[in-house]
């Protein structure tokens, strides 16, 4: 009678052949598929807030030792505590807070990435686009869209701070930035300040004939300020329009030319939640990016309860069920990756 010899244990063989495949860069799906692909969102990034005075500070220090043609961009990243050396403040969208002090200009330059400003203090300023400068007050929204030469520049007396917002890690992600300095500080002007928004603003635009307009057709408009959006969103509230349950009353900015997001990669929106409104859990795919613009209020994020105060920025990542409450009326801004998910048709919300 033949006696069977002992098998081999087919973990030790599975391991053995993981060991000799990986010198040729070859390795088991099946050791990793449910970290690939997910149930559902489980992003690294973690819900954080930063209280405005305390970035201020140490950015007005900042000021005073170094330059803001030095730096070129005189900014403090707000980086996301769960996305260490990234400088993300999601896995999809950056965030940093610039300050140009009187007289100072932030030299001209263009890049792939797509670009916003929120104004956070100070006023007029300027941001100048393919030539045209943006006269910048508290609130405004100012976008720099990929590919378009911009400069900052400060001619009044009093410091300027704004938020940006960018898709950095969207442009990194595809490997496909460029970007390139102006041969001088400042990009010449060829137009008035506030032209695109007299073209483009009131939803009529040029009736083109034989002369071109200057301005891309698929991004006429860049400046949107606070007076005008404030106005709608207060017309929406006041109007007896039904409030929305999980948003409050809320606008989203678009562009123009085609009423789809205010840039390819990035959308942007605002909330009024009147005294003593608290919205339903709702939760979404974009890992969106808030501002307080007025009021005060509070978040619930999983059971988290946060504090909001003016000028507070707040960073909700993906598919983190959120509440707001608010205690006196609260305005909101925020931005996300939303225009890029849509468009890849992976964005979801769920409204608890």
């Amino acid at each position: 009678m033949m006696t069977q010899l002992p098998c081999d244990d087919p973990k030790d063989l599975l391991r053995a052949l993981y060991a000799q495949m990986q010198p040729e860069s070859l390795f088991p799906l099946w050791e990793k598929l449910a970290a690939l692909i997910p149930a559902q969102p489980d992003s690294p990034a973690k819900v954080h807030k930063w209280a405005y005075e305390r970035i201020r500070e140490y950015l007005m220090r900042a000021g005073g030792l170094i330059s803001a043609t030095q730096a070129e961009r005189r900014v403090l990243i707000l980086e996301n505590p769960g996305l260490p050396g990234s400088s993300g403040i999601t896995p999809s969208l950056y965030a940093g807070l610039q300050l140009i002090l009187p007289g100072e200009v932030a030299p001209a330059h263009r890049h792939a990435q797509c670009a916003l400003r929120f104004v956070l203090e100070g006023e007029g300023a300027y941001t100048s686009v393919d030539g045209e400068r943006a006269i910048m007050s508290v609130s405004d929204l100012v976008l720099t869209p990929g590919g378009q030469w911009h400069h900052h520049g400060n001619a009044s007396g009093q410091p300027m701070i704004w938020l940006d917002g960018l898709d950095i890690p969207t442009v990194r992600h595809f490997d496909a930035s460029f970007a390139e300095k102006y041969a001088s500080e400042e990009f010449p002007e060829n137009a008035p300040a506030g032209d695109s928004l007299s073209r483009y603003g009131r939803n009529l635009k040029p009736l083109r004939g034989r002369v071109a307009d200057r301005r891309p057709t698929h991004q006429p408009l860049f400046h949107y300020p606070y007076a005008e959006w404030r106005a709608s969103l207060e017309a929406l509230a006041s109007g007896g329009a039904m409030i929305d349950p999980q948003l409050g009353h809320a606008l989203e900015f678009f562009n123009p030319a085609d009423g789809g997001s205010i840039m390819a990669t990035i959308s942007a929106h605002v909330r009024l939640l009147p005294a003593g409104f608290e919205s339903r859990d709702r939760r979404s795919t974009d890992g969106t990016v808030f501002v307080v613009v007025e009021g005060r209020g509070e978040v619930v994020i999983e059971g988290d309860r946060i504090p909001l105060y003016p000028r507070d920025i707040l960073v909700v990542p993906s598919w983190r069920a959120s509440r707001f409450r608010a205690d006196t009326e609260l305005i909101l801004f925020g931005y996300s990756d939303k225009a890029c998910q849509e468009k890849l048709d992976l964005y979801r919300e769920e409204n608890l």
